[in-house]
């Protein structure tokens, strides 16, 4: 009678658990353009509502473009973020044993995905782009969406980068080992 060696056995592979899984020789698979749309244009449309809302928000209070650019910009932060923070969750649900490390983990993947690119858009880009826009374009709802587009292609040229890095080194899919891997499974 043959014996069974289940002291190896997991209760999914590393390619069961990511979102797209490696090619035969390990190498993570080229993600396309629609990829990327599905991944940010919910966030996307949820920011660009909250952007236009806040900053017509504060037009009626006030003509002074940079608190109008302020509005906007809070009021797309919220909205982004509010998207895709469920997004992450409901990606990080299947690879965390419980909702609670899920949590955890959304919160790790969102300052590892966005961090760096929400600082330089924050500080820098987003609020030049947005008062430039309000300041070049007589509308303010289109000089918000000419700044918000000229500051998205900045954000998102670092932001994808970012989440490419955590795909590659196992962090999204619960492949990552090492010390940082107790805080994070």
């Amino acid at each position: 009678m043959a014996t069974i060696d289940q002291s190896h056995t997991t209760t999914a592979t590393d390619s069961e658990r990511t979102a797209t899984p490696p090619e035969a020789d390990g190498r993570p698979r080229r993600r396309t353009l629609v990829f990327w749309i599905a991944r940010y244009l919910p966030a996307e449309v949820a920011g660009t509502a909250a952007m236009v809302f806040g900053g017509l928000l504060a037009s009626v209070w006030t003509t002074a473009t940079p608190l109008i650019a302020l509005a906007a910009l809070v009021g797309e932060i919220v909205g982004f973020y509010a998207v895709l923070a469920v997004t992450i969750y409901l990606e990080q649900v299947p690879v965390t044993a419980t909702r609670r490390r899920a949590l955890g983990r959304t919160g790790v993947l969102l300052v590892a995905e966005f961090g760096a690119a929400e600082l330089l858009d924050t500080v820098l880009v987003r609020p030049a782009a947005l008062m430039l826009g309000i300041w070049l374009v007589p509308d303010p709802v289109w000089g918000m969406l000419l700044g918000k587009v000229a500051a998205d292609i900045v954000f998102y040229a670092v932001a994808a980068g970012a989440f490419t890095v955590t795909a590659r080194t196992g962090l999204r899919d619960g492949r990552r080992t090492g010390r940082a891997a107790g805080v994070l499974t």
